[in-house]
């Protein structure tokens, strides 16, 4: 997919059917590379002073409608269903929303597989039941403009008494925008119908503006459930967080342990993740890694699994394969246009290199906030969790998961490797990931906080 630069080049107003002066600019406006940032997680303890806080953030958010401009950073802000409760909404609009997000991520622990290590009894304190109400998050270009929309926000939360700040959590990332274990991430993301964008080199077409925002068409050709009033729901959508630690010490370990060498370590990496840790597709570079390749953003997308059925170039199991079969041929037949979702994650602590060990992992603040955003969030993330992550019958593996971020009770996992004539399985994969903890999340228009702030239902 094009990088933020690319897409401001592309960027054509007259294309646009949106209503992208009422939509926050976070959900169209991507990372740029290099990036850094913070998520500051709020309690609501008053709901007036949370309220009062909602009706003057939308001055610090730029809307979509400004996405493609020059801005050195931009804030979003995302509410939780309990936080929508401590701010006061009259009860017909909280049972407006859909179940999943009323009953919070925590509950939903069963559907999503956050058991064992991943439970929420062992989440991070801000991000344990009940306490997330409000996230903000702030994306630079550089440190500088952070500092400067991190005071801007710091200080509007600073005027009121009743919201508590939680936490605070930076991250960032240098201009290849790797993720923990050192491979460019959040490269795929859809196009989305009406948004001022084509589609790009890899999308057959634009997805429906439904599947991402409340009150349009989605690809069903009807809009999906809209939360009450209007002035709430409209031009919204939801969003899915989820934090990792990653144990990147645990993950090399084991590469070392089943291949020979470096060059034998880098390849069986890139086979469990379904890209080169440059980016380059394997379908496109299946022998060894093309860096040129890997940066092209009008190259590293356009792809499909057409010529690769029976995937001896990017194994069936592959961390990318999975959660976007694209044209695969699947078991289990899924429409993969309704699972599309907007990618916003953020990786923390230090970079990648081969020399992490499982002690390092112990010691240091690594991982990875996966964000995402979706009309259907709730959900396409059950959906993932269930089917495509940790399970294997939709491309016919069995029992077989995901080797980067499938829960794996301790040892038990593997991955399966085609060859011809005979495939490679390998054994005892851990868990990579261990959950931190998480939340379902609202993401309001610009007038939906504006309503909120003004209590606008007693209007």
């Amino acid at each position: 997919m094009a990088g933020l630069a690319d897409l401001k080049r592309l960027f054509r107003r007259e294309r646009v059917e949106l209503d992208l002066d009422d939509i926050q600019g976070l959900v169209l406006r991507s990372r740029p590379e290099p990036y850094v940032g913070i998520h500051a997680m709020l309690h609501v303890d008053d709901a007036t002073d949370g309220r009062e806080l909602l009706a003057r953030l939308p001055d610090r958010i730029p809307s979509a409608h400004d996405w493609a401009d020059d801005l050195a950073a931009w804030t979003g802000v995302a509410i939780s269903y309990e936080g929508l409760r401590a701010l006061g909404l009259p009860e017909q609009s909280l049972e407006s929303f859909p179940l999943p997000f009323r009953q919070g991520m925590a509950a939903r622990a069963q559907q999503l597989h956050d058991y064992g290590g991943n439970a929420p009894e062992h989440w991070d304190e801000p991000l344990t039941p009940g306490n997330l109400h409000i996230a903000l998050s702030i994306y630079a270009e550089d440190e500088a403009a952070l500092e400067a929309a991190i005071a801007a926000a710091m200080e509007e939360v600073d005027r009121v008494e009743g919201v508590t700040l939680l936490s605070t959590h930076r991250f960032g990332a240098d201009e290849d925008a790797k993720n923990p274990f050192g491979f460019r991430d959040s490269i795929s993301q859809p196009t989305i119908a009406g948004s001022g964008v084509a589609p790009q080199p890899g999308q057959e077409r634009a997805i429906a503006a439904g599947e991402f925002i409340l009150g349009e068409d989605s690809e069903t050709g009807k809009p999906l459930a809209v939360p009450e009033p209007v002035e709430l729901g409209r031009n919204g959508t939801y969003v899915v967080l989820r934090k990792f630690v990653s144990r990147v010490g645990q993950f090399n370990e084991y590469v070392a342990s089943h291949a020979s060498d470096d060059e034998a370590q880098h390849e069986l990496a890139a086979k469990m993740f379904g890209r080169w840790r440059s980016g380059a597709p394997l379908t496109l570079a299946p022998d060894h890694d093309d860096e040129q390749l890997g940066a092209d953003p009008q190259r590293n997308n356009d792809f499909s699994f057409k010529n690769d059925p029976k995937g001896l170039m990017c194994p069936h199991s592959s961390h990318m394969r999975r959660l976007n079969p694209r044209d695969s041929q699947l078991t289990i037949m899924t429409d993969v246009n309704i699972h599309r979702i907007i990618r916003r994650s953020s990786t923390y602590g230090p970079k990648w290199t081969p020399e992490v060990t499982p002690t390092d992992d112990a010691k240091e603040d690594r991982g990875i906030y996966f964000i995402f955003i979706s009309a259907r969030a709730f959900d396409t993330i059950e959906f993932l969790q269930q089917e495509w992550i940790n399970g294997g019958n939709f491309i016919d593996l069995g029992t077989e998961r995901d080797p980067i971020v499938g829960i794996h009770d301790d040892t038990d996992g593997n991955f399966t490797i085609p060859a011809d004539p005979v495939r490679h399985r390998l054994n005892g994969i851990t868990t990579f990931n261990r959950m931190a903890g998480g939340e379902y999340l609202f993401l309001p228009s610009l007038t939906a906080l504006r309503w909120i702030g003004a209590k606008g239902w007693e209007a």
